[in-house]
């Protein structure tokens, strides 16, 4: 089988395999907020040289703190089922196989209604710019597909 454009592709396969490891390491914070309470989130603001007394800071250190324990832990099961997903479209896409093109298509356009309810909810320019992304991703790999088939 012949596949043109696998640069694009395997371009794909690092932004799927990036988002995998944000997903991993999320998953990997709330462990750890989870494990050791919320003085985990102070010692990483001081890490990271934040000012905790600044007003930005101290808000999202009280809706952290703020969240149920339960909530949180299915925010990390959650988190950790994203990035095996994502993980499993990157290697699929970086090996060339067209299983994980299809895959890629139904999992990107199965997600593209939550993207979009979350920027209508709450919009970033990080959540638009991913939009894009995956909008893009999308058609391409549908052209992809079709051009493919009827060759």
């Amino acid at each position: 089988m012949k596949h043109s454009g696998n640069g694009l592709i395997r371009l794909i396969a690092v932004f799927k395999l990036l988002k995998a490891c944000l997903l991993v390491a999320i998953g990997i914070g709330i462990l750890k907020v989870m494990e050791d309470g919320n003085g985990i989130l102070d010692r990483w603001v001081a890490a990271v040289g934040l000012n905790p007394g600044d007003h930005f800071v101290n808000h999202a250190l009280s809706k952290a703190s703020s969240i149920a324990p339960d909530k949180l832990e299915a925010l990390g099961i959650v988190s950790f089922i994203y990035a095996a997903l994502f993980l499993t479209e990157g290697i699929g896409l970086w090996l060339l196989k067209r299983w994980a093109e299809w895959f890629t298509i139904v999992i990107t356009a199965s997600l593209i209604p939550v993207e979009i309810y979350e920027i209508f909810h709450h919009t970033t320019a990080s959540k638009v710019i991913v939009l894009v992304i995956n909008v893009a991703v999308l058609v391409y790999l549908i052209l992809r597909v079709r051009k493919e088939r009827e060759a």
